[in-house]
């Protein structure tokens, strides 16, 4: 495969980012983006804005556009990977050489799993080159007044568990984006209606990617949640809040390939908050922060207070291979689903796990290879967005012990493990860390330690 990048690198040595367009309907904004990969293929990139989310007075004009730019510049790494030109030609606006630097560095590291499956192995200085082709004027920031918190809904039990902790707050708004059954389920099981729901389209020129990947061009995951954070960004601005609150966690930081730092979830780690964190302030305004609620916390810990929220466990969803149906189901073959079983698995019930799942995951055989990844025996960590090694460890030693005590028949997984490994004693501390590499500020801090001081 490396010689195919090398090859098509050499072939297509230019992607283009030729134009946006802000097409002011009745109802919303679309957001059309023209992408341009020379003697190959143009791409028509939409994201649909409906302007009820609009509760500013004055919207700065200048910041708007010039936010739906650097959407852009993030949308574009859809259609880039096909080729990985070493060029992008920017026709559309002004970036300046840090601003180079931190898109080169999201490119790099947020196609690392990328890298790694398509067997390519390059520097992250000779991995993209920037051109801007036109005089554009240097933007400078703004200030605005803003208040309240834009609550990201993704319609797993994280988001769930960020909705029920802020649902006392006041002047809340959840985004949705391309909304799904659950997501909306979620947020409106909290409390919030078609007033403070926003919902966003993002449509892909899908049907060129697909005939691309048909013809051998490159294919693999992207960094969406850096996706997801830019576009927020111009959600929170239009509606007025103050907070993009996310639901990652700490273990969203965990490398997937053992002695590398290539991360499924590099867009969701605290380091690419950060960094997301300062180009917003560097760029765009002081006056609008982005952060996750629950960085403090593990996944374990994440599910340990989502076991208690039953309001929402018939509803939520976290199957990725299953958002691609019609109606978003668990598939019930896939690693996502094999780890939210295991981590609901010490707190709830196996009867009513399978209640909610619709069968016993630790009785699948045909999950044995997804389960020696999880437990950190295999080559590498599964490519979903799962929890740790050691949270992994911990829920599948815990629920031995269960089965051992109430001496009932071990399922085939469990007894896997308990033959090949044995067990440990349960360490119950991993259920009260807490990470202080977070970006809460006192008062969203204390409602995180309080929930988890009361667990």
């Amino acid at each position: 495969m490396k010689d195919k990048f090398e090859e098509l690198r050499m072939k297509y040595s230019d992607f283009i980012y030729d134009k946006y367009e802000i097409i002011d309907n009745l109802d919303n904004y679309e957001l059309i983006y023209y992408f341009n990969i020379p003697n190959l293929e143009e791409f028509h990139h939409k994201i649909v804005i409906p302007k009820k989310i609009i509760k500013r007075n004055k919207i700065d004009k200048d910041l708007f556009n010039y936010i739906v730019f650097n959407i852009g510049m993030i949308e574009l790494i859809s259609y880039y990977k096909c080729v990985c030109s070493p060029n992008i030609i920017i026709k559309c606006g002004y970036l300046d050489e840090n601003q180079f630097n931190w898109f080169r560095k999201i490119y790099y590291n947020g196609l690392s799993e990328f890298l790694y499956r398509n067997s390519i192995n390059i520097n992250i200085n000779n991995f993209v080159n920037f051109i801007i082709d036109g005089n554009f004027k240097k933007y400078s920031k703004v200030s605005f007044d803003s208040n309240g918190n834009l609550i990201c809904v993704g319609g797993g039990k994280d988001s769930c568990v960020s909705l029920d902790l802020l649902k006392n707050e006041i002047n809340n708004a959840c985004f949705l984006m391309n909304a799904k059954k659950p997501m909306l389920e979620c947020a409106k099981i909290t409390g919030y209606d078609e007033n403070n729901i926003f919902c966003v389209t993002r449509i892909l020129d899908k049907d060129k990617i697909i005939k691309l990947n048909e013809l051998g061009y490159l294919n693999g995951h992207i960094p969406i949640s850096a996706i997801i954070a830019f576009i927020s960004y111009l959600v929170a601005y239009l509606s007025g809040k103050k907070n993009i609150i996310l639901s990652n966690e700490a273990s969203a930081n965990e490398s997937y390939v053992k002695d590398s730092n290539i991360n499924h979830q590099y867009s969701k780690s605290f380091e690419f908050e950060m960094d997301f964190y300062n180009y917003t302030h560097t760029y765009f305004s002081d006056d609008i922060n982005y952060f996750s609620l629950l960085r403090p916390l593990t996944e374990l810990q994440i599910t340990m207070i989502f076991s208690k929220l039953k309001q929402y466990h018939s509803i939520f969803k976290s199957c990725n291979l299953g958002s691609k149906q019609d109606e978003w189901k668990w598939c019930l073959n896939c690693p996502k689903c094999l780890f939210a079983y295991i981590a609901l698995s010490p707190f709830l019930a196996n009867s009513y796990l399978i209640n909610i799942f619709g069968e016993n995951l630790l009785n699948k055989e045909n999950l044995l290879n997804d389960f020696i990844g999880l437990i950190g025996k295999g080559e590498n960590k599964p490519f979903e967005c799962v929890g740790t090694y050691d949270e992994v460890n911990f829920s599948v030693n815990y629920v031995i012990h269960q089965y051992i005590n109430k001496k009932q028949k071990l399922p085939y997984l469990l007894q896997y493990y308990y033959d090949n490994y044995g067990i440990k004693e349960i360490d119950n501390s991993i259920l009260k860390r807490y990470n202080d590499d977070n970006n809460l500020n006192n008062y969203f801090n204390k409602i995180v330690k309080d929930v988890l001081n009361n667990g």
